[in-house]
């Protein structure tokens, strides 16, 4: 965990690579949420202002190794000069003789965006050509994408074997940071809240967490998985029927451990996720043509206690059907409980942050996680290429 940071390098006349996760929504030719921009925008102001020209670089959605205009960082340049109040010129491509002399002329507090790396086949490929003409382009390299950080990509791990020193940027830092107050010395109770749709995406992580937790709440449609394992008849609810001998397992470990494991005791059901409506009923009178598509009020009550006194709490994944308004209710009010204690909170994931902000919890949460797979596999205790390849701190 004690990797080189931004604040501990000197930046004054440097060029610095700068690694960020500008993988953003886009619609109609415009950035739809900022979230990620604003993000990384500390990092880039902090080496800015300490005389450093910043060459800036991300990917964009999956354009194959080709370049295709609908995936050009185009509007992020124009987004994120309104948010630095500076210009933000963006490079013709991310490599190549006309990308170095921008790179080289760049002067103190100037920026230049490069083209989207992922219209080169190399750079998910962790090629070390690639690699090299990317680490030409600065003096050192700075790495604050941790929604990244999980892909062994050239401009996240090779580019360090051509560019040093690479340290963590303030983004970076602060997640790993949160999440390894989680995984190292955590203040205890601690007690982990997963949901999303399938076990198997969060297998390992479960098995990890129990070593680790004092108490596990399971929600969403992955919690239908662990009620058929119990006997439960859980209607046309989402069950990995592949999954049912280890939910098993995970409950046995579990109560061999001691560690309580919450599953809903009633859901909100409909014939399907497109219904205007659901209703309540309890776990064992799901109807046959029915499936669950969120915890019900008394599930929420349940888990509600469970995290009251919790003095660490760490969540990833919605309880039910979150974007679907009838079925987004338990997802809120978990959201909401994570909020009320005195414990120091952790959410990763798209849904579950969006869950927060929509709740309008946000603000009283310890820590919001960028990231969804690097968020995940870190708790999971697996080492992430973009964590393993920045300078060990002195």
């Amino acid at each position: 965990m004690a990797k080189l940071t931004i604040e501990q390098l000197d930046l004054t006349g440097k060029r610095v690579f700068l690694r960020a996760d500008l993988n953003v929504p886009l619609d109609g030719g415009a950035v739809a949420d900022d979230t990620r921009l604003r993000a990384v925008v500390p990092t880039i102001q902090y080496a800015l202002n300490h005389g450093a020209g910043v060459v800036l670089a991300s990917h964009l959605g999956r354009p194959q190794g080709q370049a295709a205009p609908e995936h050009s960082l185009r509007p992020v340049a124009e987004r994120l000069e309104a948010l630095l109040a500076q210009p933000v010129p963006l490079a013709p491509d991310c490599v190549g003789p006309e990308v170095t002399e921008r790179a080289q002329a760049l002067k103190r507090g100037e920026l230049l965006l490069l083209e989207n790396l992922r219209f080169h086949k190399e750079e998910e490929a962790n090629d070390e050509g690639f690699a090299r003409g990317l680490a030409a382009l600065a003096d050192c390299y700075v790495n604050d994408a941790f929604a990244a950080a999980h892909r062994a990509h050239a401009s996240i791990a090779a580019i360090t074997r051509f560019l040093q020193p690479a340290a963590a940027g303030l983004l970076m830092r602060r997640e790993l940071a949160a999440l390894g107050r989680i995984l190292g010395h955590p203040e205890r109770p601690l007690v982990a809240v997963l949901g999303g749709a399938k076990v198997s995406d969060k297998l390992g992580l479960v098995e990890h967490l129990l070593e680790r937790v004092d108490a596990l709440v399971i929600g969403g449609g992955m919690a239908f998985t662990f009620l058929r394992a119990l006997g439960h008849d859980v209607g046309r609810s989402l069950v990995e029927a592949d999954r049912l001998e280890t939910a098993r397992h995970v409950l046995e470990t579990a109560r061999r451990r001691g560690v309580p494991v919450g599953l809903p005791v009633d859901a909100v059901v409909a014939e399907g996720p497109d219904s205007p409506s659901g209703r309540v009923v309890g776990i064992r009178e799901i109807p046959a043509t029915h499936m669950g598509l969120d915890i019900g009020p008394l599930t929420v009550e349940r888990f509600a206690a469970g995290l009251k006194g919790a003095r660490t709490i760490v969540w990833n994944g919605p309880m039910g059907v979150f974007e679907k308004a009838p079925f987004a209710e338990g997802t809120l009010a978990v959201a909401r409980a994570v909020a009320a204690g005195s414990a120091f909170s952790v959410i990763g994931g798209g849904d579950t942050v969006a869950a927060a902000n929509v709740a309008g919890v946000a603000d009283r949460i310890g820590y919001l996680s960028t990231a969804g797979g690097a968020f995940l596999e870190f708790l999971e205790g697996r080492k992430l290429p973009g964590v393993e390849a920045l300078t060990e701190a002195p």
